[in-house]
């Protein structure tokens, strides 16, 4: 078929992590048979495809190109005649970019054992992580083992109506970022709407308020009862999946200790590539225990930017004289980070993300704090603290 040539479609690429009997993978094999010139089997599978799972419109769309070669070659996707063309151009648009982003995500697949350049360290106490790339409409789910961040699965996602890099509220865009999910919502809590589920996100985070971002309620979520999926471009922020797919996430992750990346395209490296750069990112924070533990307060300061504010704290003034409280009760006492995490984001400059567990003599216990670091001439500063649990 002319679409699936023009398309790329000839020999696409499969996963060995996707699962064979998903609806997704179901279309990438009637491609598959498309670009081999077996449009017979091909049109016998998109019928048992589009019978069992009725509200997959993608593939009600390839069923229909099939059905209409058989009278004829057809010169495009959607080859549909042109008055139902004029009723909704733009969904026949929007599910030409889907088929088009869940092709080139499966063709072009991320190098083996690569990981996102943001997860610079996760504690084992993370069990996934999830990464999101914008340009694709791809969602990834890493789980965390003895070996650090593997693939275990992805899937197409629905992301804002005008795109990526959220601003401000009501500007129906996506969030880019480093953010953690903050709690579960079950589908029974929920209008259908939401489909299975939902995720929320910490947007907007401390990095955000600090630019200026507004609005809130970005969230994981699954689609309509009447959808198996939306259209690339569809949601007023938030990244909506199939609801099977969201809840297999529902059934995985853990809320607050599951960090998710958003990027307009995810940079991916080799986990060796990672490792100057995590060391160095362990001294430096290294140093900021030292500093607290010897109650050196002049170089403790020197870890923190003038712009220091959040948590209660209007300045670096006032965080001076808490520093100063918290130090004196510390005397004598040791300090422990436990489950450090290092996540890295870089926007209009670079920051770090920092989440540690703080102990101190011995204890097994104690606060939960996050770090925002940023670049200042060149040198880490933090320019946010504060205890999330």
């Amino acid at each position: 078929m002319a679409a699936a040539i023009a398309l790329g479609l000839a020999t696409p690429a499969w996963s060995a992590g996707e699962p064979k009997l998903s609806p997704e993978a179901r279309l990438i094999e009637v491609y598959k048979l498309i670009g081999a010139g077996n449009t017979r089997a091909a049109l016998q599978k998109a019928e048992a495809l589009t019978q069992d799972v009725p509200t997959f419109q993608l593939a009600q769309l390839v069923y229909g190109d099939l059905l209409m070669a058989q009278t004829g070659a057809i010169s495009s996707m959607g080859n549909a005649p042109a008055g139902l063309v004029a009723r909704a151009p733009q969904k026949l648009d929007q599910l030409r970019t889907e088929a088009r982003r869940r092709l080139s995500a499966l063709q072009e697949r991320p190098p083996t054992n690569a990981v996102p350049a943001q997860f610079v360290q996760l504690p084992s106490t993370t069990r996934h992580a999830i990464a999101v790339d914008a340009s694709r409409s791809r969602l990834y789910l890493f789980e965390n083992g003895p070996n650090g961040l593997k693939l275990v699965s992805d899937h197409y996602a629905s992301i804002g109506r005008l795109g990526a890099d959220k601003s401000v509220q009501g500007d129906q865009r996506t969030p880019l970022g480093v953010y953690y999910i903050t709690s579960r919502l079950e589908g029974k809590q929920l209008t259908d709407f939401y489909g299975s589920g939902a995720l929320p996100l910490n947007y907007p985070n401390e990095y955000d308020r600090r630019l200026g971002r507004t609005g809130h309620g970005i969230w994981l979520h699954g689609v309509p009862s009447d959808s198996f999926a939306r259209s690339p471009n569809s949601t007023d922020g938030c990244v909506a999946l199939s609801n099977p797919e969201l809840q297999g996430l529902l059934e995985r992750v853990e809320p607050r200790t599951t960090p998710v990346v958003i990027a307009k395209n995810l940079d991916w490296v080799a986990p060796q590539q990672s490792q100057p750069q995590q060391r160095s990112l362990h001294n430096l924070l290294e140093g900021w225990r030292v500093a607290r533990v010897t109650g050196d307060m002049a170089r403790l300061l020197s870890f923190y930017s003038e712009a220091f504010a959040g948590n209660g704290v209007k300045d670096l003034g006032q965080w001076r004289q808490t520093l100063q409280r918290e130090n004196a009760g510390q005397r004598n006492k040791s300090l422990e980070l436990k489950d450090v995490a290092i996540l890295k984001w870089q926007d209009r400059g670079d920051v770090m993300v920092v989440t540690f567990g703080e102990l101190t003599n011995g204890q097994r216990n104690g606060p939960i704090k996050r770090q925002y670091w940023g670049k200042e001439n060149g040198l880490w500063k933090i320019f946010y603290e504060g205890v999330i649990g």
